[in-house]
């Protein structure tokens, strides 16, 4: 019986290219009480891994939080998993605004004391207790008025993309940390204004709201559904969009945009830019804000000392981080001394520049091709890449799709080979293979050739 992921996320991404289906990013929570979380967990296991569904899920005594992606094709069999629950008929799916077909690469479920951290002993208030939701109209309109205050319960690295205009954007890292500030801050006001939240889906305000009445304000509202639901009820109705910018998604996506206005800059040239990446060097991983000309300089790196580890042998990057934690161990949350240009706390509504809009952030399978073999090194001062050929047949003249889930996907014909250490006009399986590629490639890249 299997209960955990059999697959790395780079041999995921290969078959749901191969596959060529449309896949959902959606995501869904649900407060209950749950006798079981480790049996729960392990049967939505068993149901999702049969539907080709992946994602990040929480599961705890007290409910259910999840982001995931599925087959589009298996959209309703995925909602009647979910109804076998009772607490979970009838949910709300919310479907991202922007589909990507790698927005997951594995399905993890796991257990936790609780299903969003908010460090508050739920014994010492009603939970249940929560404020008058609101929708995207409702919402808009509580705003104009003058006795509202409106809070944003993300963290500075979600808001600095993009928020409500107005907000008050605490600067924080978690979301237990704004809890105790917005009470502090907004102490003199518990009767006389309305206390307006929202976060990415609602599930942080479910508990925010109830806490903040417990706390003694009278006036307490939620966006229902958070940010994702608002962004689809403003298509629907036709309605003026009162955020600003992006919302920062917690999948390979870091982001979807709610409006054409960047808000936000380049941490590290100070260009009107609002695209989230994690440093290359795997000993640091921290999240920044960078642009396509500063992601080239600085091979996808935050500062000159990550850009000199990455070029490193890998045998040398390994020793440095020898005794230390690695890979997302190490995820830091966008602080730096090295981001000139980073920005939060008070954050200002000054729109800095238009984002030029994707054709379709929809990942289809524009091409035929048929993979070949995996990089094996980068040699950065000559601008060659070395490949293993493990399927077919590789000649001179070939179109190639060289694809990684930090390289992108990058096409090239081959003009000359060197394989096995001589020129020649091809190669088979088994052969090393070296030629040149004009950008930096990695060890996790595949090779493929374009057929027709």
């Amino acid at each position: 019986m299997q209960l955990y992921n059999t697959l790395s996320a780079e041999e995921r991404a290969i078959m749901i290219d191969d596959a060529g289906k449309q896949r959902l990013t959606l995501s869904f929570y649900a407060y209950a009480k749950i006798q079981n979380p480790k049996k729960f967990r392990d049967d939505l296991f068993l149901a999702w891994n049969k539907l080709d569904a992946l994602g990040r899920i929480y599961v705890a005594t007290e409910g259910i939080n999840a982001q995931m992606s599925i087959p589009e094709e298996n959209l309703e069999a995925f909602r009647s998993t979910l109804e076998v629950y009772d607490f979970m008929k009838g949910i709300r799916l919310n479907e991202a605004v922007e589909h990507d077909d790698h927005s997951f690469l594995k399905l993890t479920i796991k257990v936790r004391d609780k299903i969003v951290a908010d460090g508050l002993n739920d014994e010492t208030f009603d939970v249940t207790n929560i404020g008058v939701h609101l929708k995207a109209k409702e919402f808009n309109e509580i705003l104009d008025d003058p006795n509202t205050i409106v809070v944003d319960f993300r963290n500075h690295y979600e808001s600095e993309v993009g928020h409500f205009k107005g907000a008050i954007t605490p600067d924080v890292e978690t979301f237990r940390e704004s809890l105790p500030i917005i009470n502090e801050q907004l102490q003199n006001h518990k009767e006389d204004k309305n206390l307006v939240m929202y976060c990415t889906g609602g599930i942080r305000c479910e508990k925010a709201s109830a806490y903040f009445k417990h706390q003694g304000f009278k006036n307490v509202y939620q966006l229902e559904g958070g940010i994702i639901n608002y962004a689809k009820q403003l298509k629907e109705e036709g309605l003026e969009s009162k955020f600003i910018g992006k919302n920062f998604v917690f999948d390979n996506r870091l982001g979807e945009r709610i409006t054409d206005d960047i808000i936000s800059q380049c941490h590290q040239c100070g260009k009107p830019c609002d695209n989230h990446t994690n440093c290359e060097n795997d000993g640091c991983h921290l999240l920044f804000i960078q642009c396509d000309e500063c992601k080239a300089a600085m091979q996808n790196c935050c500062s000159a000392e990550c850009l000199e580890v990455v070029n490193m042998p890998l045998v040398d990057q390994v020793r440095l981080r020898a005794g230390k934690q690695v890979g997302n161990k190490v995820f830091r949350k966008g602080k730096s001394e090295n981001l000139k240009f980073k920005h939060s706390g008070e954050l200002t509504d000054t729109v800095l520049a238009a984002a030029q809009k994707p054709a379709d952030i929809r990942q289809k399978v524009k091409v035929k091709k048929v993979l070949l073999g995996k990089a094996e090194h980068y040699y950065v001062k000559a601008k060659v890449g070395q490949f293993t050929v493990e399927n077919g047949e590789l000649n001179a003249g070939d179109k190639i799709l060289i694809s990684g889930p930090t390289t992108g996907e990058e096409e090239l014909v081959l003009e000359k080979l060197i394989v096995n250490g001589a020129e020649n006009q091809s190669a088979k399986i088994g052969d090393r293979v070296t030629f040149e590629v004009p950008f930096r490639i990695r060890l996790s890249d595949k090779i493929y050739k374009i057929l027709g």
